[in-house]
């Protein structure tokens, strides 16, 4: 017999369009215990995006608790209640996307919709104006209660290791059994595209998180508008996720605008920090720091000159914000923008290759490669640097 959970969903907005956030939690149907919190600062919106927002962020959290489920979903916002039961039309275009974000994520027929009154819908409500509270203080909202309600509130979180204690992070794709015979349900698929040129990248120069964050060429924003039309085309993407960096956020706004879909900056996509390296050309560092290159290519835990980034380290935090990623977004197919090293590191990872792996796999601006992620914990390689798009 399938599990049966409920969702509440609320989201405000202190402004109307304003700072705003939501918040939603999963509970057992039968027995009202909580199972997930979930809520998020989403900066300025109006109240009825947050509403749509806290709903999506809602359903989320209840499949990654068991995709099979059946879900109630309770909120005090009429609108979203009457236009996901399809009574009242979505005309607003803000709305659209949203309510196709939210109606993907579980089957029709395991779903339903009821209104309830503000007050009881405390629960919700209270998690929403926790995330706008610290999105005021520039924090980030953290639940008591994590997905499975097994830990108590205020339990502390395991405090994370320091970068040289870590051990070679984990390859989600390292074959367990070979093929597999059980029903994994539908993966979480990454498609990712590598930022369209910089005036750098045609020289070959090394342009990582500590240089001078140069923005598109004109060829890079041509890509960029040519890899939207591809993607848009095939229909297949229901969120956008960027590196910070200014080249990366350029092809996302603009792959994001085609779409209809917002843009959300992970800051562990950013590419490598390549401390004096940065704006030189490879025969340009192997004449002046030659002993510290030779160590580089030799070991992925060698730091570039002037306090760089390792490889090593690297994957640290590409694979942690793969977890996360993973968890936030079962079951959905995902763009990520953002450059060679955190893509390469994302195949290697997946195919169970090591460090070196980085050094034999071509990368073009703009190109598109994914993995899909399966419930397991294996990975599927199954595009890489494709640039067809750009012919």
């Amino acid at each position: 017999m399938a599990r049966r959970f409920v969702v509440e969903a609320d989201g405000g907005s202190r402004g109307n369009p304003g700072p705003a956030g939501y918040g939603a939690v999963v509970s057992d149907a039968e027995t009202g215990e909580t199972l997930a919190e979930v809520a998020e600062y989403i900066g300025t919106a109006t109240n009825n995006v947050a509403e749509y927002k806290g709903l999506v962020a809602g359903l989320r959290a209840a499949y990654a608790l068991d995709p099979e489920a059946e879900v109630r979903v309770r909120m005090d916002s009429k609108l979203v209640i009457e236009q996901m039961s399809g009574r009242w039309k979505i005309k607003h275009p803000d709305m659209r996307p949203l309510a196709t974000e939210a109606k993907a994520v579980f089957p029709a027929d395991r779903m339903s919709y009821e209104w309830i009154p503000r007050e009881r819908n405390k629960h919700a409500d209270r998690l929403a104006n926790e995330a706008m509270d610290a999105g005021k203080r520039g924090e980030q909202w953290r639940p008591k209660v994590p997905p499975g309600g097994t830990l108590a509130a205020g339990a502390p979180e395991a405090a994370a290791p320091a970068d040289d204690a870590l051990a070679e992070p984990a390859a989600a794709g390292a074959p367990a059994v070979g093929w597999g015979s059980a029903d994994l349900g539908t993966p979480a698929t990454f498609v990712l595209l590598r930022h369209g040129e910089t005036p750098l990248t045609p020289e070959k120069r090394f342009s990582g998180s500590g240089g001078t964050d140069p923005g598109l060429s004109p060829v890079g924003r041509h890509q960029a508008e040519r890899v939207a039309a591809a993607l848009a085309a095939r229909g297949t993407i229901q969120a956008v996720v960027t590196s910070p960096l200014l080249r990366c956020r350029e092809t996302a706004d603009v792959v994001a605008r085609r779409l209809g879909l917002d843009v959300r900056v992970d800051e562990g996509l950013r590419e490598t920090d390549f401390g004096a390296w940065e704006g030189l050309t490879f025969a340009e560092v192997k004449e002046r720091f030659p002993d510290d290159l030779a160590a580089w290519l030799a070991s992925s835990k060698a730091a570039p000159t002037g306090g760089g980034e390792s490889f090593a380290s690297v994957a640290r935090r590409v694979a942690l914000s793969r977890d996360k990623l993973i968890a936030r977004y079962p079951g959905r197919t995902v763009l990520l923008v953002t450059h060679v090293t955190p893509i390469k590191t994302l195949v290697r990872l997946a195919l169970g290759a090591p460090p070196e792996a980085l050094f034999r796999m071509e990368l073009s601006a703009a190109s598109l490669s994914a993995v899909a992620y399966y419930a397991d914990g294996n990975a599927s390689l199954r595009l890489l640097n494709e640039t067809a798009h750009l012919r």
